[in-house]
Order: structure tokens, then C-alpha cells, then sequence
């Protein structure tokens, strides 16, 4: 009996302590759930759902699901002992009724062994008698006390449990109510946030098509021997736009500058270099002498003096109508033009199997031969070719590079052949040393603020508060992405159908997203990475303090997007002139 009732106190000790732990688990989990859907109302209120906020609720949803399931396991153990402690009831029920029945008996025993006590001649017999029958009577109180109230827990704990079991249901109700609603808001989200993706692309793919609709209107000059279009520098032209300070936005050479640079090879030849080493510098090829000079090309298409044609040449004969590069330079860079010029027909026709057009799109020729000179570099060249493994390459060329000559360009991909180059005397550290060591550096397109306004002596100079504008619209558009439909230059129509916003109302727009516009410009300054040609920062300070942007893929997109007239930066390297 004895050994049953340690073990029915043990289970009662176990079980006493260890369940309000649980309980106190339950509620832990349903205040935080409480706080999650407060969370929750507090998201589906706004207008934009951060999908981000969703993946954390989403995993804190997670965890209290976790909990929830190890809620349940411990309940399930609950109820065991419940049913073992209903068990042991039963026990303790006919125990204390023996209990009860063994207490009444003894206690008349004792309430006798007092008289007794005060009537026997053996004292001595009696108290032992006495103490012994009140020890009885003790220990069945106790028992009845103990098991007593061992009875009620075990009621009282049952009730809890359902309670438990009651509120746990609940729990997983509104968790799944939750987990329905938590994805419905995450597909919401992403969805939203393609759709703003999506606007921003197409507002992305609008403004690069007017930026190369504004780089054509340039009339770019991808060949040395064109007059027409250009560029002529603010800095040495003596036009005066009537207005000071002013800013100019310089570009070193013009598109593609991938291959040789013509004007490039013009300075190597006046320095004495023959044209293999001028292609050398230019391309990785072989330069390989005596290759077939019987193939025949088929020249289809129309140039840009109004020429059409659709005749088959022999390629050497084709040469001589090419008009690439002036005829009066000198004559190795004329012979690495040549040589040049019939690499690239021969792997742009894959040696006679396709046409090739007659106008900068490929190669500008004319119906009529060049000059003796030019026929004269044909004719010393005849045969040489560029190879790489075995077969001509597209000797990419343009007219000036500005210093420097890349593997690829906006419009032509890294070829085996083509390759990264710092196009001077000697090594470049800042952009003075571009200015004087370039082999390109007297093209009239070297160093040039591209485009113009009449308003304004016929000059690329900006305002100190067209300039601010421009950053303000740079800022404007880096917050929010979905602003750039109303960010183009206001002098045009807008090309997304949009309002366009001036300076006024950009600035408005700045103030509301927390950002201080700029009312004027003080200073610019580009830093550049001269080993390698490109812009990498554009810092400006005014007004409303100093700011710094990517030069690449900030300031010159959005200087495009939203400079006056034709006014543009046209290559990776560019720099700010202050007069």
C-alpha cells in the first residue's frame, strides 16, 4: 500500500508541475498570433503590400504552426496521465473509503483508550495504547487529506485539459485562416510587383529608344572619311552662349570604338608605325599575306550619296571603290585601312557566299574608284587578311575612339579577335594625360559636348539650374522607378504618353519622398577609371549639398533622358568642363 501511494504521489508531483508549462505555451502562442493578425490588418490596410514583410510573417507563421504540433504531442501525453490519474481515482476513491471506514473505527479506539487510560492501573500500557491508537487516527487523516484533494486536481486538471483542447482547436481554425489569407496576400504582392516591374521596363525600353533616336539624330560620325554631322567643341569653336557659369559634358571619341580607331591609326602611321603594327595594336589576328584574291562579293544596297547598287566585284576590285578613311593620310594607315577593310568584306560575305551593303551599315563604297593614293595602299596590301583560325575576321573599325578601344560595344558583342586597349604614347592617369597622349587625339570628335541649341549660340552648354534639373531628376527617378514615364526632357513631346514634369514640379515631387532638391549647381567633378576608359563617378555639389552617382548606369542614362534638345553624352568616358 505503502509503495502505491509514493507512486500515485510521484504521478501527482509530475503532473501538477509539469502541465501549467504547457498552458503557459498556449498562450504565449495565442498572443502571438493575436499580434500577427494584428500585423496582418495592419499590411491589407495599406496600398502596397511589402513581400518581404509577408516571407517573415509567413515564417513566423511557420514557427507558431511548429509549436501548435508540439502542443498537441504534449496534450496527447496529457491526456494519458489524465487517463492514468482516472485510473488511480478509482484506487484512491476505495482507499479513502477505507480510509474513512479505518479514521471512525480508530477514533472511537482512541476516544476508549482515554478512558481507558484514566482508569487502568498500567499507566505505562495505557499511554503506549493511547499514542499508538492517535498515530492511526493521524495517518488515516492524513491519507484522507492527501487523497482528497489528489481527487480533486485530477477533476480539476481534466477540466483544464478540455479547456486546453477547446482553445488549441481555436488556435489551428485561425492558423489556417491566417495561412490562406498570408498567401493570398503574398500572390497579391508579387503580382504587384510585376506589374510595377513590368511599367518600369516598358518605361525603361521607351526611354532607351528615344536616348538611340536621339544618338541618330547626331549623325555620328562612324567613319573618318564622312563630313557631314559631327561634332564641334564648345571649348575651341568661339561660340558664346550668352550665359556664365556654364557647364559642358565632354565624351571621349564616339561609338562603337571597338577594332582600330582610324584616327588612331593616322597618329600611329605619323609616329612611324607601318600598318602591321598599327593592326597589331588594334586586333588579335594573324596577320597572314597571299590569301586568295580571286573571290567575288556581291555589293547590293544603297550608300548615302544616293548610289544604289547590285553588282558583283572581285574583292580586290571592290577595294578600290571603298572611301573609308581621307585619301590623303598617311599611307600606312591607309594600307592598315586596306587591310582592314578587305578582312571585313570577306568575313561579312563569308567569302563570297552573302552580299554586303555600300553604306556605313558595313562599308561605304561609291560607284566610282578612290583616289590614286587609296588604289596604291590596295594594291601594296593585296592578299593580306586578318585571321582567326584560319578564317577572315570582322575587323571592326570606327573613327575615333577617344584614347581608348574596347572588345565590345553597345551594338557588338567580345569577339577572339577584338580587345581592350589604352590607344596612346603612353599610360593615362587622369584626363589631361587622355587629352595629350592619345594617337586619336586631333580628330575634331576626340573631346566634343555632342548637340546643340540655337537659343544658345548654337552650343551644348547648360544652365547651373538646368544642371540642377538634371541631378534633381537623377534622384527622383533612383526613389522611384516609377516616375521615369514623367522624367523626359520638356522641350519634347513624351515619348510615353505621359505629362511630362518640369523642373518645378519634379522638385515638388523630390520634397514629397523626403529628398532636398537642388535649386542650383556649384560644382561637377567625374572620377574615371583610366586603365580601363570609363567614367565611374559623378559628384555634384549646390545648394542642397553633395551628391554622387554611378556615371554609367545614373548620371548619363538620366542626362539623356532629360538634357535639352539634342544634347548628349555618347561614350563610357566623359568629363564635366566648368567656364
Amino acid at each position: 500500500m505503502k509503495r502505491f501511494l509514493f507512486l500515485c504521489l510521484s504521478f501527482f508531483i509530475f503532473f501538477f508541475i509539469v502541465f501549467p508549462l504547457y498552458a503557459d505555451d498556449l498562450t504565449d502562442i495565442t498572443n502571438q498570433l493575436n499580434d500577427l493578425k494584428k500585423t496582418f490588418s495592419e499590411i491589407s490596410s495599406a496600398n502596397q503590400i511589402n513581400e518581404t514583410q509577408l516571407q517573415g510573417l509567413q515564417k513566423k507563421l511557420e514557427s507558431i504552426k511548429s509549436q501548435v504540433t508540439f502542443l498537441e504531442r504534449e496534450i496527447e501525453k496529457k491526456q494519458a496521465q489524465v487517463t492514468e490519474g482516472e485510473k488511480a481515482f478509482a484506487i484512491q476513491q476505495k482507499l479513502l473509503n477505507q480510509r474513512a471506514k479505518s479514521y471512525y473505527k480508530n477514533m472511537g479506539k482512541n476516544a476508549f483508550s482515554v478512558v481507558n487510560l484514566l482508569l487502568s492501573e498500567n499507566i505505562s500500557e495505557s499511554l503506549q495504547n493511547y499514542f499508538y491508537q492517535k498515530t492511526l487516527v493521524d495517518e488515516d487523516k492524513k491519507a484522507i487529506i492527501r487523497i482528497a484533494v489528489f481527487i480533486k486536481q485530477v477533476e480539476d486538471k481534466k477540466k483544464q485539459l478540455e479547456t486546453e483542447k477547446t482553445q488549441l482547436a481555436a488556435v489551428k481554425v485561425e492558423i489556417d485562416k491566417q495561412s490562406t489569407f498570408l498567401a493570398g496576400e503574398v500572390a497579391k504582392s508579387t503580382k504587384y510587383l510585376g506589374e510595377i516591374q513590368g511599367k518600369i521596363s516598358e518605361l525603361a525600353a521607351q526611354r532607351d529608344r528615344l536616348i538611340a533616336g536621339r544618338l541618330a539624330a547626331l549623325n555620328l560620325p562612324q567613319s573618318a572619311y564622312t563630313t557631314t554631322g559631327g561634332c564641334s567643341s564648345d571649348l575651341t569653336n568661339g561660340k558664346d552662349p550668352g550665359f556664365s557659369p556654364r557647364f559642358g559634358f565632354f565624351t571621349f571619341g564616339v561609338p562603337h570604338r571597338v577594332g582600330m580607331s582610324q584616327y588612331g591609326a593616322k597618329g600611329r602611321a605619323e609616329s612611324g608605325q607601318n600598318a602591321k603594327t598599327i593592326l597589331e595594336a588594334y586586333y588579335n589576328a594573324e596577320y597572314k599575306e597571299g590569301f586568295g584574291s580571286d573571290i567575288t562579293i556581291r555589293v547590293v544596297g544603297n550608300n548615302e550619296y544616293g548610289q544604289s547598287f547590285d553588282v558583283p566585284w572581285n574583292i580586290e576590285e571592290y577595294l578600290k571603290h571603298v572611301y573609308e578613311i581621307p585619301s590623303g593620310w598617311h599611307i600606312e594607315a591607309l594600307k592598315a585601312q586596306a587591310i582592314a577593310a578587305r578582312s571585313y568584306a570577306l568575313a561579312y560575305t563569308n567569302n563570297g557566299q552573302k552580299s554586303i551593303c555600300p553604306s556605313q551599315s558595313c562599308q561605304v563604297v561609291k560607284q566610282e574608284e578612290n583616289s590614286d593614293a587609296w588604289k596604291q595602299a590596295v594594291e601594296q596590301t593585296k592578299g593580306i587578311v586578318l585571321l582567326n583560325g584560319g578564317t577572315p575576321i570582322s575587323a571592326y573599325f570606327s573613327s575615333t575612339a577617344g584614347g581608348y578601344t574596347y572588345a565590345s560595344g553597345s551594338d557588338i558583342s567580345s569577339r577572339p579577335w577584338t580587345k581592350n586597349t589604352q590607344d596612346g604614347r603612353s599610360s593615362y592617369n587622369n584626363f589631361e594625360d587622355v587629352k595629350n597622349n592619345s594617337y586619336d587625339k586631333e580628330s575634331p570628335w576626340f573631346y566634343c559636348d555632342w548637340g546643340s541649341r540655337s537659343n544658345y549660340g548654337g552650343t551644348a552648354w547648360l544652365k547651373s539650374d538646368e544642371v540642377a534639373d538634371i541631378v534633381n531628376v537623377t534622384m527622383l527617378a533612383l526613389k522611384d522607378g516609377g516616375t521615369i514615364g514623367n522624367l523626359y526632357q520638356t522641350d519634347k513631346s513624351n515619348p510615353a504618353g505621359k505629362e511630362t514634369w518640369d523642373a518645378g514640379k519634379v522638385k515638388q515631387e523630390l520634397s514629397n519622398r523626403g529628398l532636398l532638391p537642388f535649386n542650383s549647381i556649384d560644382s561637377v567633378s567625374v572620377s574615371a577609371d583610366f586603365g580601363g576608359g570609363r567614367s565611374g563617378t559623378v559628384t555634384v555639389s549646390g545648394d542642397a549639398g553633395t551628391k554622387t552617382f554611378d556615371a554609367w548606369s545614373e548620371f548619363k542614362t538620366y542626362f539623356n533622358q532629360r538634357a535639352p534638345a539634342n544634347i548628349q553624352i555618347v561614350g563610357p568616358l566623359f568629363n564635366v568642363e566648368k567656364r
